[in-house]
């Protein structure tokens, strides 16, 4: 009896441990975007300086060549709605009908929505132009902040918490997710290199996507917990997850 008791405990302080880690970098990731954000704001809209973003044009005039333009136009589209709409209805799908995990499909439809509103919010309340010399072609629309690193970050980053939550494996787990890092990075780093946003409307959008992301999943977690004894069944909250997951 005495041994099962501290079995409990201290699989109960291991859960907490994880739990704790877990905020603790949330709050790390919240706090650093948020002040990298007001820092950004400040140097672009209020000071008007705006020497860091040329002078990353600068650097990258070394790196244009044929190819790279080629890779570059390749990653840019998985920030564009030609692909996050079709991958959005394709993950909401499969966990709605396939795996029936229906409160997953709620909250990726949640923060899809909600983050598409915002980001026309944002773009007109800070009414940036694109910058003037494109490398192929111009682009219509507002520069900040940006809508393909912001998009793609919220996107790429609910994939990486599906799979942090439900993968057991854990070189898959890390190597996948350092993966979709990559990407998101490549993403925004392409609207730089093509000279369709500047480099602080890319880091903009990694900010505000940081932040939402944080915001809506806090938000619908205390929905869950509030709805867990209420309809448990319809939305199979309670369901147990693969990996350690809820």
């Amino acid at each position: 009896m005495i041994r099962k008791v501290k079995i409990g405990v201290n699989k109960l302080s291991g859960a907490i441990a994880v739990v704790s880690v877990e905020l603790l970098i949330l709050f790390i990731a919240f706090f650093i975007s948020l002040v990298l954000l007001i820092l950004v704001i400040r140097k672009i809209f209020f000071i008007r300086q705006e020497t860091f973003d040329f002078r990353v044009f600068d650097y990258l005039l070394q790196f244009i060549t044929p190819t790279n333009t080629a890779v570059m136009k390749f990653f840019t589209i998985f920030g564009s709605h030609l692909f996050l709409i079709p991958a959005y209805l394709l993950l909401i799908s499969y966990y709605f009908f396939i795996r029936k995990k229906k409160w997953y499909s709620i909250k990726m439809l949640t923060v899809a929505l909600s983050n598409l509103l915002l980001l026309f919010g944002l773009k007109f309340f800070f009414d940036r132009p694109r910058p003037l010399i494109p490398l192929l072609k111009h682009v219509p629309g507002l520069s900040f902040p940006s809508g393909h690193a912001f998009m793609s970050l919220t996107f790429f980053g609910i994939i990486i918490y599906v799979i942090y939550r439900d993968v057991a494996n854990k070189w898959v787990k890390w190597i996948s997710i350092f993966l979709l890092i990559v990407m998101i990075f490549l993403v925004g780093l392409s609207r730089v290199y093509l000279r369709v946003h500047y480099a602080s409307d890319v880091i903009g959008g990694y900010c505000f996507g940081v932040l939402t992301l944080i915001i809506l999943f806090v938000m619908l977690g205390q929905i869950e917990r509030y709805n867990e004894k209420k309809l448990p069944a319809r939305l199979n909250i309670t369901e147990p997850e693969q990996g350690g997951g809820r």
